[in-house]
């Protein structure tokens, strides 16, 4: 078995894997050709509601799909409104033989419907809060804060995954 093979994430390290890390980068291409990388917040799209303007999670696969939500203005939107393909890396470890890491190329949708929008920054604050209900005023803020904001949802078209851990320290 090749090392490529060895360090591979099964389907479900790597659902195990993206709900323990809390941030994503997203590499978007700009205008001069040249990568935008920037951290964003995420949620898998299992964790939206069912019942959310997004469909069942069950629908078209969106349960594997992640989510995000950024400035509308920002230039991560204006690249994939040009340009709707972006690269993500969720990585982990301080040491080479405990790096751990999941690569998606993606096509980002860019949803503007403010029901959207607004949904999934309370699911986003609700994940990066302290694990429990949002308040009033935390969900007032949100809410506030949505007519700014668009969704990112990223379709994955190539996962790329190690864990270097599966080697034992032997390389």
């Amino acid at each position: 078995m090749s090392r490529r093979d060895q360090i591979r994430m099964s389907a479900d390290e790597v659902r195990a894997f993206l709900d323990g890390e809390r941030t994503v980068t997203c590499a978007t291409i700009g205008r001069d050709g040249r990568p935008h990388l920037m951290p964003l917040w995420y949620v898998r799209g299992q964790h939206l509601p069912a019942d959310g303007p997004w469909g069942p999670a069950s629908q078209n696969g969106r349960g594997e799909h992640l989510w995000a939500w950024t400035y509308a203005k920002s230039q991560k939107v204006r690249n994939l409104d040009r340009d709707p393909r972006a690269t993500l890396q969720v990585e982990a470890g301080t040491e080479y033989h405990l790096l751990r890491g999941v690569m998606l190329e993606t096509d980002a949708v860019v949803h503007r419907d403010l029901d959207t929008v607004t949904a999934l920054g309370l699911e986003i604050f609700a994940r990066y809060g302290d694990g429990g209900e949002l308040s009033d005023d935390a969900r007032a803020a949100v809410t506030a804060q949505a007519a700014k904001r668009v969704g990112l949802q990223f379709i994955e078209r190539n996962r790329v995954t190690w864990d270097h851990r599966k080697l034992a320290g032997v390389y």
